[in-house]
């Protein structure tokens, strides 16, 4: 602690660092140990819990990292990565290609610290294809993969005795306003809450680096871990810009234990099984939809290789087609949706009938010896760490259904960041998933690249520019005084009743299931603003919606809000893309009575268009508050082409030595 404050009748204790890392995920403890490395070791970490975070929790049936391939039958370069990036839609050209640039650097940095990346005998990185990819760039550790780089990352931090403030929440980012910059942070100490001061204490700092992850809370079907919530939605309330917050992947997952299904839990091809809500009614639905066996068994196996929902895989029976029919049982009929890996799905007739699968299907299990048996017992032969994992979280698939649904995974938007990634405020730099650099489509495990490249990138700008102290305590007080005066106003609005239990857990699910249904992978213009009018209604009004039985629940009331901000946020993004004439694209599809594909079963009836995805361009969000309301200001940029130049080395060493790269102390370039 440097020193204390007091603002309005509280004494908040004051910490002084050049940089503050928020969060504890990949990207975070990356920038951390990146800025050790490169000499600036006035920092600190703060986190709501070092283990809470979606790197340290998630995982796939072989989760994918993303980088350049190392091997002799792939000829790749940093340009090539650059444009299968670009190529995806919404992404600017210069920040591809330097998350290809660094992809090696990165990920030969978490080798050099632990993580087991499997290599051949001769010492190459042997990779795989992934979906949106023309080399063999995925490598992977198992389903864990970003747990053990959090793991190995966090053992780095540690060895360097960096500050680590644990079970912080950050409940505002404090700025400079005349100079657009940020200067601190408001927390609370979630083991301190007390009457007098409520836990609350503030950084002062030169730069803060926000690794919080994606906004996780905002939809009720989520795969999200439930530990993590996010803080997208402060880091918009302090006007910093997002960007393609309307792109998300959306996909099949389980329910009571939060897990992707992809990969050979598709390619085992289970059956799908409907009940009511008593688990009762039993029945397999997607015999309703698909004509012939064939075609059933091709959609489901696919759903390995096409994880995410697809709106461009909908048409003549693909994969997505899955997802809708998921979809109609549990959001429209209000029925439970299970995978049953005990039994082979009924169209094949009792014994498995190979001969029904196409043939990628069928060479698929065929090179995996698999071409027998159940589910369940293929899945053992191909799998077997897939079943493990589901036993450790106390769910037998030999002997129970998997409860499922389609549920969001990842905000491919979020924060606008430079090349540097620093944002629109001066010394505020998102990294991770809460920084919007990926576009429309992109190759699976990008996001891991994406968290080292970012976060080197950040530590590299702040070490060779932004170096000067913090700011004085009595000019810091100054510019930040009256925006935690508005947080303690806040507070205190709040109404904490002992007599009463707290009703925070049900307003929040209300709001989470209201964005499921009409915020997430479909998208109905009249929907859409109808829920922006409540939610705007909910955010204005929300001290007197909400009550709480005791002051240690104010860190979940702090979650809330964020939260609106985060939905009100994607919400008005969406409304802005489908008034600009955007069609269905990536991970969702806008519902359009004049488009020009038609999905009409059940009483459900859906038209959409593919044609105008606006992919060269990337809508930027930003919100000015105007008292208890927030506006929302859009607007559409192109996007920035790869850059093309002729990089001489006696150029690029001499700017290089003399600090110009970075474009000097403004960052301009």
């Amino acid at each position: 602690m440097s020193t204390q404050i007091q603002i309005r009748d509280i004494k908040i204790n004051v910490y002084k660092y050049n940089t503050l890392v928020i969060g504890s995920g990949a990207a975070s403890l990356n920038a951390a140990d990146s800025l050790y490395k490169l000499g600036q070791t006035d920092i600190a970490i703060i986190t709501e819990g070092m283990n809470k975070g979606t790197s340290r929790n998630t995982g796939s049936d072989k989760q994918t990292y993303y980088k350049q391939s190392t091997t002799i039958i792939d000829e790749d370069s940093p340009l090539k990565i650059a444009k299968t990036l670009y190529d995806g839609g919404a992404m600017h050209g210069d920040i591809a290609l330097v998350e290809g640039a660094l992809s090696l650097k990165s990920f030969y940095n978490l080798i050099n610290i632990g993580v087991p990346f499997p290599h051949d005998k001769y010492g190459q990185y042997v990779g795989y294809k992934t979906d949106h990819d023309e080399n063999s760039r995925a490598s992977s550790v198992g389903p864990l993969t970003s747990k053990y780089m959090t793991e190995k990352l966090e053992e780095q931090v540690r060895k360097n005795g960096t500050d680590i403030f644990d079970r912080f929440l950050v409940i505002g980012i404090l700025k400079d306003i005349d100079k657009n910059e940020s200067v601190g942070v408001l927390t609370i100490d979630t083991k301190n809450i007390d009457n007098s001061d409520y836990g609350l204490t503030l950084f002062n700092c030169t730069n803060i680096i926000y690794g919080t992850g994606g906004p996780a809370s905002i939809y009720h079907r989520s795969v999200y871990p439930k530990s993590q919530s996010g803080a997208t939605g402060i880091a918009l309330e302090a006007g910093v810009k997002g960007h393609n917050l309307t792109e998300w992947q959306y996909g099949i997952a389980s329910t009571k234990f939060r897990w992707n299904l992809s990969g050979t839990y598709q390619q085992v091809i289970p059956s799908y099984i409907s009940t009511d809500e008593n688990m009762e009614d039993e029945r397999e639905f997607l015999e309703d939809y698909f004509e012939n066996p064939s075609d059933l068994l091709n959609a489901v196996f696919l759903k390995g290789y096409q994880w995410p929902f697809d709106s461009r895989k909908l048409y003549n029976n693909g994969s997505s087609i899955i997802d809708l029919l998921v979809y109609i049982e549990t959001q429209v009929k209000g029925r439970r949706v299970f995978m049953n890996f005990m039994k082979n799905p009924n169209c094949v007739g009792g014994e498995f009938q190979f001969n029904l699968l196409g043939e990628e299907a069928y060479e698929y299990l065929s090179n995996s010896n698999a071409l027998f048996g159940t589910p369940i017992e293929r899945l053992k032969k191909m799998n077997p760490l897939a079943i493990k994992l589901y036993k450790d979280h106390n769910i037998d698939l030999e002997s129970e259904p998997l409860e499922i649904d389609v549920c969001a995974q990842h905000q491919n938007g979020g924060l606008v960041g430079n090349i540097w990634w620093e944002s629109n405020v001066k010394h505020f730099f998102p990294v991770g998933e809460v920084n919007g650099t990926l576009g429309i489509y992109r190759p699976g495990g990008t996001a891991l690249n994406s968290t080292q490249v970012g976060s080197y990138r950040a530590a590299e700008f702040i070490s060779k520019v932004y170096t000067e102290e913090p700011m004085d305590m009595n000019e810091f007080k100054d510019k930040i005084k009256s925006q935690v005066e508005k947080k303690i106003d806040f507070i205190k609005n709040i109404k904490v009743n002992k007599n009463k239990s707290s009703n925070l857990i049900e307003f929040q699910q209300e709001l989470q299931k209201e964005m499921s249904k009409h915020g997430a992978f479909i998208r109905r213009i009249l929907e859409v603003r109808k829920s922006i009018d409540e939610f705007n209604n909910t955010f204005k009004s929300l001290t007197e919606l909400i009550h709480i039985n005791d002051l240690n629940e104010l860190p979940n009331v702090f979650r809330i809000y964020d939260m609106i901000i985060a939905q009100l946020s994607l919400l008005n993004s969406i409304e802005e893309y489908i008034n600009y004439g955007g069609d269905s694209r990536g991970s969702y599809l806008v519902h359009n009575k004049n488009g020009d594909y038609e999905i009409d079963y059940q009483g459900i009836n859906l038209r959409y268009s593919l044609e105008n995805t606006i992919g060269d361009k990337v809508c930027e969000t930003q919100i000015n508050q105007n008292h208890s309301l927030m506006e929302f200001k859009q607007q559409w940029n192109k996007v920035r082409p790869i850059p093309e130049y002729k990089s001489w080395f006696e150029n690029v060493w001499q700017e290089y030595r003399e600090n110009k790269i970075y474009g000097g102390i403004n960052n301009e370039d």
